[in-house]
């Protein structure tokens, strides 16, 4: 695993590579990709995420989407990636670290989603595994969180994989397509044993 720090656009993530993909930072040459996948497998990840706003997948709204990224990165408060396949370069799908908090709490949150042709492949697990040697190696925090909705098994088994310790129900903690759902949360601290990637 290698983290590559882009030193030409500091507003972008870093490229992290892995054995079957690599994690990089969305840009705007991969708008047709994300939105023919995100498009495709819309009824795959419609009840897993927030709803989607009417122009979504527009390529306006993914560009405001790029610049929000792109202050975020700057700002050290969220960190978006891609996940490519590195066999063929094909998007995959994608995760992102928020809510990032320093001082007393150190820590962040993590969200992450696949493609419908490319799930239960492995892809998401490793960025998930990637994902947190980033979040503890190279932002240096302390804590990193994820939630998934109760009956979401394969979520469950992605974070259980990647060495997350289930904590407990939080109630109604997020907006999940139109309603508040409870959600499990999971942890992994910086000194947890951790599981290869």
């Amino acid at each position: 695993m290698a983290f590559l720090k882009s030193m030409t656009r500091p507003e972008v993530a870093p490229l992290i590579s892995g054995r079957q993909i690599y994690l990089r930072g969305p840009l705007m040459r991969d708008y047709q990709e994300w939105a023919e996948l995100r498009t495709a497998s819309r009824s795959f990840l419609s009840p897993w995420e927030p709803t989607w706003p009417t122009d979504d997948l527009s390529r306006a709204s993914f560009r405001r989407r790029i610049r929000r990224y792109q202050r975020d990165v700057r700002e050290d408060l969220a960190y978006p990636f891609l996940a490519f396949r590195r066999l063929d370069d094909a998007l995959v799908g994608g995760c992102t670290i928020s809510n990032i908090q320093r001082g007393v709490q150190q820590s962040c949150a993590l969200g992450y989603w696949a493609g419908e042709t490319h799930a239960g492949k492995g892809y998401i697990t490793e960025a998930v595994k990637l994902i947190s040697h980033f979040v503890f190696d190279e932002l240096q925090l302390h804590r990193l969180q994820a939630a998934c909705l109760l009956h979401n098994e394969a979520s469950k088994v992605v974070l259980n994989k990647a060495g997350f310790t289930q904590e407990g129900v939080a109630r109604n903690y997020l907006k999940i397509n139109g309603s508040w759902q409870d959600h499990l949360v999971f942890s992994i601290l910086k000194d947890d044993p951790r599981a290869e990637v």
